[in-house]
């Protein structure tokens, strides 16, 4: 292959003469492999890291999966690719939806516009509800393969560019609440690196351990163990890897464990009357099991005669906001699109982190909640580990996780 760049996005990529591995470790807080590396459980990754680089870069706010893994993949903040949130008032129909359809998606991704060029491209992801907007524009003819481990067993070659994943894999279809979930995402990974050696690969993990098990515990530990022994067989492949998150997490419970939950509906029923505002938690989707859809970003939908600026004032004195802004003001600071966005943009957090947002109490289903809440969307969930398995050069200023194909392409040394 000619050595070329690839424009997406108003970006030059530089045609890599590795295949460029970028993996997604969904809610990976840096303490989850610091503390992993210090009981001695990733070698692996600290092979990595002494031969390569590690340090910080930002995500997208509000810190949740699909803006994050949308931005990942296009290179861009949402303002350009659209995918603001998990959910959202569709401004077409003014109904609440899910924004997995890729209708949504305004920007094509890295791998369409590589795959055009004749690359090869693997996709993996946990959960199904991405699938269909990472592989947007993909051509399932023998070079591209994009696929969930959720809905592993479904897997066509005219949908997916794979058939009898499992039995390819050697793993059953895990379930949705597992670690296996991600371990699936991983061991797809190694297998069609050494069956296909594509171009560029993505693997996105699910956040369920994260939410479940802080830095440290047994239960992150182990997760971290497994996940470095296939970074370990990437590396050893001769991949550019590029690790990074989509969020952080952190706790959002009292000192009793219970929630640290601000209503927000409820609180604008009470200043305005039922049903007047409407509040949106782009953090909920279909799995609500972890975290009871309560995370740290919410927008609200105001009255027309409201005015959104006094408005704004009286939400930032409550206790645990960090941030409320316009829909003009905040879409600009977070480089969100403003029609999918609400007149105002809430941040909460508190000086300890942990606050969230929810809409009515009533509404929130925390059964499914057997340990005390751990959950992100905030700001203080923006900063995300960065690792490369080699030296660097030429990096962008003010790093992004967003950045880093343009890393494994453009600055490996």
């Amino acid at each position: 292959m000619t050595i070329k760049s690839v424009a997406v996005n108003d970006r030059s990529y530089a045609w890599p003469s590795q295949p460029v591995v970028v993996i997604c470790c969904d809610g990976s807080e840096v303490d989850y492999t610091d503390r992993a590396m210090e009981k001695g459980l990733m070698p692996n990754l600290k092979k990595i890291i002494a031969k390569g680089q590690t340090g910080m870069a930002k995500s997208v706010v509000p810190s949740f999966t699909n803006p994050n893994n949308l931005s990942i993949v296009t290179g861009r903040p949402p303002e350009v690719h659209g995918i603001c949130g998990n959910y959202l008032i569709d401004p077409d129909t003014n109904k609440e939806v899910m924004m997995n359809d890729p209708k949504f998606l305004r920007a094509p991704t890295i791998f369409a516009k590589f795959q055009n060029e004749g690359a090869k491209i693997v996709v993996v992801t946990a959960k199904d509800k991405l699938r269909l907007l990472l592989g947007k524009g993909l051509k399932f003819d023998g070079t591209a393969v994009s696929f969930s481990a959720e809905k592993s067993d479904l897997c066509t070659l005219a949908n997916h560019g794979i058939e009898n994943a499992n039995d390819f894999v050697g793993m059953d279809v895990p379930a949705v609440y597992s670690a296996e979930l991600s371990e699936f995402v991983f061991a797809a990974g190694v297998k069609l690196m050494a069956s296909m050696r594509p171009d560029l690969m993505y693997l996105s993990t699910t956040d369920y351990v994260q939410h479940k098990f802080a830095p440290g515990s047994e239960g992150a530990n182990s997760f971290y163990a497994m996940m470095d022994k296939y970074l370990g067989e990437l590396d050893e492949a001769g991949a550019r890897i590029v690790l990074t998150a989509d969020h952080g997490m952190k706790d959002k419970h009292l000192a009793d464990g219970s929630p640290d939950v601000l209503y927000l509906q409820d609180k604008m029923d009470e200043w305005l009357g039922k049903d007047a505002a409407t509040v949106i938690l782009p953090i909920t989707d279909p799995y609500v099991v972890h975290h009871g859809a309560l995370g740290s970003f919410a927008t609200i939908y105001l009255p027309q005669d409201i005015d959104a600026q006094k408005m704004c004032e009286r939400i930032k004195a409550l206790e645990g906001i960090d941030v409320c802004m316009t829909n003009k003001e905040g879409c600009k600071y977070f480089e969100l699109p403003n029609d999918r966005t609400g007149d105002l943009i809430v941040v909460s957090g508190g000086p300890n982190h942990t606050k969230v947002l929810g809409t009515s109490a009533d509404k929130h289903d925390l059964s499914g909640l057997k340990v005390p809440l751990r959950s992100h969307g905030g700001i203080s969930e923006q900063s995300v580990p960065f690792i490369t398995n080699a030296k660097l050069r030429n990096l962008p200023k003010d790093l992004r996780n967003f950045d880093a194909f343009f890393v494994g392409c453009n600055c490996f040394v």
